[in-house]
């Protein structure tokens, strides 16, 4: 990144090392959360245990990171969430429109680093289809947003839309991690395939289990200030509990969102009906179910003596994590 760096622009780089958890608001470095780095965790992961140098990968595994990071930062806007990983979001500090552009600065920063692979090694062939499952993930991630920012102003959400949009928002971008963490490690197209629906079923698992977290979850430990129910988002126990049937509770739900002014008393209030409702054992049983998919089709793949075990213990993080 310094070489392309100049004094007029330090603070558009700032900014980025700020969002990325490396320096606080007045530029001092930072001894902090930067974030669970799962994706470029498990494409270096997946790289090693199909045989490949796992450090030959690294290129990949920060264009990971950073695709996340210009998603989660454009994502911050478009949700008017205020915190993330317990510090302030970036536009709250610079305001949107340096945001977006600071969103649009990284996600370029990560078209360049791919072409870091070249000097690793790889062939030309082999870099153009990480690039080309690189732009598969991130269109699939921007529709997968659309539906989700459409849901906000639809009662009539299923829980199918629900598990296909955040298979695109959220799982997609871990199944390519997994996936291009293969490419990058064996010729056998038959493993990376295998590889990459593992990775769909573990974020979409993944995705299931922040839902719980985000109406049960410790706020203080999962670094936002306020629950799902607060933003109004149609997460899955939310969806359940529209769809569930039990008296009053989608009346109760529709009630509280319709507000202009969420309150403590009504997240506790939807809080316990969803509880009676039975979301969050629904949910939970869900997330068991990906993940357990997901880790059959690990089993099912002939790989190196211990190499299971690798992925399972990051797949294990995915669905017992309470952050």
């Amino acid at each position: 990144m310094k070489s392309i760096i100049g004094t007029s622009s330090s603070q558009f780089y700032q900014m980025m090392r700020y969002h990325l958890g490396w320096i606080d608001e007045q530029g001092s470095p930072l001894l902090t959360e930067t974030g669970k780095l799962l994706r470029p965790i498990l494409c270096l992961t997946s790289c090693h245990v199909v045989g490949g140098d796992w450090q030959k990968a690294l290129p990949a595994a920060a264009v990971l990171e950073l695709i996340h990071n210009f998603s989660l930062i454009h994502d911050d806007i478009e949700d008017q969430s205020n915190f993330r990983r317990h510090r302030r979001t970036l536009w709250k500090i610079w305001g949107q429109a340096q945001a977006i552009n600071v969103g649009d600065g990284m996600y370029s920063l990560s078209r360049l680093a791919v072409l870091k692979l070249r000097n690793n090694g790889f062939a030309d062939d082999i870099v153009f289809k990480v690039i080309e499952l690189l732009d598969q993930a991130c269109i699939r991630l921007c529709e997968g947003q659309y539906s989700d920012m459409n849901f906000e102003n639809r009662h009539d959400v299923s829980a199918e839309e629900y598990l296909d949009m955040i298979g695109k928002k959220t799982a997609n971008l871990i199944s390519c991690s997994s996936k291009i963490g293969a490419i990058l490690g064996t010729d056998d197209k038959n493993v990376a395939d295998m590889l990459e629906r593992f990775g769909l079923n573990l974020g979409i698992s993944f995705q299931i289990k922040d839902d719980i977290l985000g109406i049960w979850g410790a706020h203080d430990k999962i670094g936002k200030s306020k629950s799902d129910i607060v933003q109004r988002k149609k997460s899955l126990p939310i969806i359940y509990g529209l769809t569930s049937g039990l008296a009053g509770c989608a009346d109760k739900i529709q009630a509280t969102y319709d507000k202009e002014i969420i309150g403590n008393d009504d997240v506790v209030a939807i809080t316990e009906i969803l509880d009676k409702a039975g979301a969050k054992h629904y949910c939970q049983g869900l997330a068991n179910e990906y993940y357990n998919e997901a880790i059959s089709i690990l089993y099912s793949l002939q790989l190196r003596k211990g190499a299971q075990a690798e992925l399972k213990e990051i797949a294990d993080f995915f669905i017992k994590r309470d952050f």
